[in-house]
């Protein structure tokens, strides 16, 4: 089986690019990338080949899932606050890139998987998110990923394109880049830690999110692929349990050893308050899932970080953790 990764380069593709690799079935694996966002250093030691280009070169994204199996679509313009500041760009790479994507897959009917998000929830109060709540985007980005998935149903329906759409879910863990203003909560909370500074919060910190671990992520998004796994609906991949951005910093205070000083500031335009995804259709394909804790998650993300430094804050709790338990 050949697999080819849009956004093979990032923080998500990477990791799924090593972990289909090693998978039996799985033959060339293509990383697709224009490293806007990911980098090529993240497929060091894998056994997957890279292109650069772009979703929104047409001619390229033909030539190179002309030969797929499979195409897991993970490219895309991320953060709310980018599409805030630029909401044309994000029209531009998460839709009309999308429907690149679809249109080089319709040749010869290759089977999609499409990255969705759980931002097309929106301003619906309800909890947990289902699949069949209305949508209600509050920001640019929620919006184009909304029209992408959009897109890649009609297409299953209007042209018989074997597609499996997927809401994430607060995705988090090794390779998520940090250090810039757009950063996702987790590593961001990571690296000022690691670095003796306070951690910055948006909003009261009450407010919750259902992470999942990448490691997760891509086990689902594995079994799918091999499994040639289909659905006509959206499907959440989230493992139902919300926690507030407090509790997160928590923990990591907890696994480092140490209290973290936390600085609150306005809450940000475009957020969600509270987000906790429903399971059930997600379980109903992939029966007896076993996600990463959270604890678990936190403590593999902070080890990557740690030995990707230099930090100058010591991580002695977490390398006393590792030795106690084997």
């Amino acid at each position: 089986m050949n697999v080819v990764v849009t956004g093979g380069a990032g923080f998500i593709g990477a990791n799924l690019c090593r972990a289909l690799a090693g998978r039996a079935g799985v033959g060339r694996v293509v990383a697709y990338d224009n490293l806007s966002t990911g980098s090529a250093s993240n497929l060091d030691g894998v056994a997957a080949e890279l292109v650069v280009g772009d979703i929104r070169d047409r001619a390229l994204l033909r030539v190179v899932l002309d030969r797929a199996d499979a195409v897991v679509h993970l490219a895309a313009r991320p953060s709310v606050p980018r599409s805030l500041a630029d909401p044309l760009a994000s029209h531009d790479a998460n839709v009309t890139g999308t429907l690149n994507v679809l249109e080089a897959c319709r040749r010869n009917g290759t089977h999609l998987l499409a990255a969705s998000s759980s931002s097309v929830y929106g301003a619906t109060a309800e909890l947990p998110k289902h699949e069949e709540l209305p949508t209600r985007p509050l920001s640019p980005y929620a919006a184009s990923k909304l029209a992408a998935e959009s897109y890649a149903l009609a297409y299953a329906a209007s042209f018989g394109l074997p597609t499996l759409v997927l809401r994430f879910f607060n995705v988090y863990g090794p390779l998520q880049s940090t250090g810039h203003a757009y950063a996702a909560a987790i590593p961001a909370f990571v690296h000022a830690a690691l670095n003796g500074q306070p951690l910055a919060v948006h909003g009261d910190g009450r407010q919750t999110r259902d992470f999942t671990f990448v490691g997760s992520v891509v086990e689902v998004l594995a079994r799918a692929v091999l499994g040639r796994v289909t659905a006509d609906l959206p499907v959440n991949l989230a493992f139902g349990e919300s926690v507030s951005i407090r509790r997160v910093i928590e923990l990591i205070g907890e696994l480092l050893g140490r209290d973290l000083e936390v600085r609150y500031g306005p809450a940000r335009a475009g957020d969600v308050r509270d987000s906790r995804g429903a399971n059930d259709r997600l379980l109903g394909l992939f029966p007896a899932l076993a996600p990463i804790s959270l604890a678990d998650g936190l403590r593999q993300t902070i080890d990557w970080f740690a030995g990707a430094g230099p930090y100058p804050v010591s991580t002695g709790r977490l390398a006393d953790a590792r030795s106690a338990t084997g």
